[in-house]
This record gives C-alpha cells, structure tokens and sequence, in this order.
C-alpha cells in the first residue's frame, strides 16, 4: 500500500472524535461482538475473548493516534502499510459499537446507504450517524488504497 495523506476538516471532525473517544472507553472493556461461549469451553473462550479485547484495544489505539497534535496543527492523518489494517478494524469496530448503542433505531439498510432525514434525528444519534459515516469512508479510502 502507499502511505497516503488525508486531509480533514477540522471542524467537522472534531465533534465526531468526542463520539469515537467515549465509544473507545466502553470498547477497551468489551469486545465490539461479544460472544457466548459453551460452557465446557469456558477456559479457552475467556483466553481467546481476552486476545481479541487486547488486539481491537490496539487497533482502537491506532485509530485514535491519527488524531494527534499534527491533526489538529494541520488537518491531515496518515494512512501507511504500519496503521491502515489496525484503522480500518478500529472504523469497523467503533462503528459496530454505533449501530448497537447509538444508533439501533435506525435500520442497517440506511445506515449503509445514507439514506436518513437527519433533520429528523436527535442531535446525539445525527452526530453519532455523521462519526458512522465518517469512519465507513475512511475504511473505503483504505480499501481502495490497498486495492491499488
């Protein structure tokens, strides 16, 4: 992949980092899918569910490292071989920890699409709508840039 340079309004972005940061809390406690493992398989399961915390909390890190002090000097984020993976599985991780707790009144169908009247939303689920959007760009851009 070639390393690429985002640029991003500032504006814009920063109120949907709020979002990202409070979901980034509730998922370094609990897996964005958690799982239900059988009983005779609980040992392995609670090891396995503690790897798979671990690896998303890294990935969220990574998300949120974009974000620094040269973010908010300039506006850009950079995407490379080192961080795009770690990002795009944090993007899919916030934005599941979204639709289950911000945005479960809102179908799949037009989350997916964008298809909402977002002057019909609350403004807590319109900016949590926008931060889902966000992130499922920047999972794109990042697909297309590994496809290239």
């Amino acid at each position: 992949m070639t390393p690429f340079k985002l640029m991003l309004s500032l504006p814009v972005v920063a109120p949907l980092l709020d979002v990202i940061k409070g979901l980034a809390d509730d998922l370094r406690r609990t897996p964005a899918l958690p799982h239900a493992a059988p009983a005779a398989e609980a040992e392995f399961s609670e090891m396995w569910a503690g790897e798979l915390l671990a690896a998303q909390n890294r990935d969220v890190d990574v998300l949120l490292a974009l974000f620094d002090e040269e973010f908010f000097a300039e506006g850009a984020v950079y995407l490379n071989t080192g961080n795009a993976e770690a990002v795009a599985r944090a993007c899919s991780a916030v934005r599941l920890c979204l639709r289950e707790r911000c945005l479960s009144g809102v179908g799949d169908e037009a989350l997916e699409s964008g298809d909402i009247e977002q002057d019909r939303l609350d403004e807590p689920v319109r900016k949590a709508f926008h931060c889902y959007l966000f992130l499922a760009t920047i999972q794109e851009l990042i697909i297309e840039q590994m496809d290239e």
